[in-house]
């Protein structure tokens, strides 16, 4: 039972938010007493944003729901650097217009998260590149450069791994810790934040800012982090062997977003319920104790209340009817992928790849070895074999029980 008398620290702890917290005591105190504004940061390395980003979305989103005011930071300074946290390598640099093509891109899904406006608890966005762009480096480093020490820095898991494996770190990348830290303290004096959350790779970062802003301001804020979020078999969120399971529609179909969450590891689904639901705590208790091919009903209903939250209630109820369609009826669902084969026709083994069932033609042809591909309830071994639909026709392509798609003439 948790201990804590605000609203918003016992929505986090119930849900399974928190990993780690800074003075637990005063900033609880502190959220009982006034509205806490606070913020999440999120690179626009990309157009979308995926699965691995949602809990971080949702944290936002629980802040909300507790009275609180959420600050959405996009990093379009600090995305010109690309944080190396964790990372075994450095990211590729993008121009300016690119990321500002990617923060107008992924803004798409905070409007369905939140709400923004003017009010004490509406949620804002606001790009770093607005202060940081605007950095003289000699009164920079003066000012703020001091406060931080390169041996402590050192000593930052993000920093230690990339050493210990004698992979190189450039200077651009280690002056993101020091950027991001930043950005805490000018959040503090523009808005009043006074919390910052982040996944558990973000401990150190997030520890910088709540000292420099102590040092430089004389002022208490906060950190909240997320325990790392994998899979029940060890997969990171948000991958899967076609690629990144992304939020935006552009970039994943509804079908194939629906479908990653119906296929949820047993063990996993209590844990999504709570962290990507609004779902009451009773009814995913409920949920996640039912057994055997009962479970399979809980997927279901975590995989339709994530779609609506992310792509709408009706992208949902499609994805769930073409799959009633599609697995129950043994027909070939409108909102499957679908691919046309041209008047040349497709190789089964490329068609495979292409829609992203399977990541090369090399596994493609694994899987034809296995007896794992049907064309219309048909097993097809051949690699080489040719599908040739003609104009106007549809062939159901599956691969395993989970996977199908159309291809169409």
């Amino acid at each position: 039972m948790s201990t804590y008398e605000s609203a918003l620290l016992r929505l986090l702890d119930e849900r399974g938010y928190i990993h780690q917290m800074t003075d637990a005591a005063a900033l609880d105190a502190l959220a009982t007493k006034q509205i806490v504004p606070g913020y999440i940061g999120f690179d626009p390395t990309a157009p979308s944003l995926h699965v691995g980003s949602m809990v971080q979305i949702m944290l936002l989103r629980r802040l909300q729901q507790a009275g609180h005011k959420p600050i959405v930071v996009m990093g379009g300074g600090t995305g010109k650097i690309g944080d190396p946290s964790l990372r075994d390598e450095a990211r590729s640099l993008l121009t300016t217009d690119k990321i500002a093509e990617n923060v107008a891109s992924i803004r798409r899904i905070f409007d369905r998260f939140l709400t923004f406006g003017d009010g004490p608890s509406d949620a804002i966005m606001v790009d770093n590149a607005e202060w940081l762009d605007a950095l003289e480096y000699i009164p920079f480093l003066r000012e703020v450069g001091q406060h931080f020490s390169v041996n402590r820095m050192l000593s930052f898991d993000s920093v230690k791994q990339r050493l210990d494996r004698e992979q190189s770190l450039s200077f651009l990348e280690f002056n993101y810790m020091i950027l991001q830290a930043y950005d805490f303290r000018e959040l503090s004096q523009r808005y009043g934040c006074r919390l910052q959350m982040g996944g558990s790779d973000q401990w150190g970062n997030i520890v910088n800012g709540i000292e420099l802003t102590r040092r430089m301001d004389g002022v208490e804020v906060f950190g909240v982090t997320t325990p790392l979020l994998t899979t029940a078999d060890g997969a990171k969120m948000g991958k899967t062997a076609a690629g990144a399971v992304w939020l935006n529609e552009d970039a994943l179909p509804s079908w194939d977003f629906w479908q990653y969450w119906r296929n949820t590891d047993d063990r996993d689904v209590g844990k999504f319920l709570r962290l990507f639901t609004d779902l009451p705590l009773e009814e995913i208790a409920r949920l996640e104790s039912l057994e055997g091919a009962e479970i399979n009903a809980a997927k279901i209903v975590l995989a339709n209340e994530v779609t609506a939250l992310v792509r709408g209630r009706d992208a949902a109820s499609k994805a769930e009817a073409t799959a009633r369609e599609t697995f129950a009826g043994n027909g070939a669902g409108e909102d499957l992928p679908s691919l046309v084969a041209g008047p040349d026709g497709v190789r089964i083994a490329a068609a495979l790849t292409e829609l992203g069932f399977t990541a090369s033609n090399g596994e493609a042809k694994r899987k034809l070895a296995e007896g794992a591909v049907k064309l219309d309830g048909a097993i097809i071994h051949d690699p080489m074999h040719l599908i040739q639909p003609a104009t106007g026709e549809t062939l159901r392509l599956s691969l395993g029980k989970k996977k199908h798609a159309l291809i169409t003439g």
